[in-house]
């Protein structure tokens, strides 16, 4: 990601910040629309569970001049995916779903600029986490 691109996604999410509930409300309602089939793989409090979609978006955000650091928790976090029944297919569609929030919660400051920023960091984290699943998945030979 180039340094402007950082500082569009960490300026668009400071403006989605103060909304985050509705935020995670709006892209939880956007995936269950895209993908009904992973509806099931979410059982618990949705409202807990979007407190820790916004707070993982604002590690990951705040940490895209970092790599090093955020780099080994989304490797964690794809890890753990694995047992949440997470498989790579879902990761566009998580993608888009982000996306489409980002376009509903910022309206006319969601660019093409923006848009394509967020998009190069959602492919940059998500490509980290699909490894570490996929890693994590295989089993070791002996």
């Amino acid at each position: 990601m180039t340094p402007q691109q950082i500082t569009l996604v960490q300026q668009s999410f400071a403006q989605v910040a103060p909304i985050a509930p509705q935020a995670a409300e709006i892209f939880y309602a956007r995936l269950f629309e895209l993908a009904p089939q992973v509806r099931p793989l979410f059982t618990g409090d949705m409202a807990e569970q979007g407190r820790k979609l916004m707070a993982m978006l604002a590690m990951v955000v705040n940490g895209l001049t970092r790599l090093d650091t955020i780099v080994p928790a989304a490797q964690k976090l794809g890890q753990r995916h694995v047992a949440y029944g997470a498989e790579p297919a879902h990761y566009p569609v998580v993608g888009q779903a982000l996306l489409d929030t980002l376009a509903q919660g910022l309206g006319p400051a969601f660019t093409p600029e923006v848009k394509a920023a967020w998009g190069e960091a959602y492919a940059l984290l998500s490509g980290v986490m699909v490894e570490a699943q996929q890693q994590a998945a295989t089993p070791t030979a002996p």
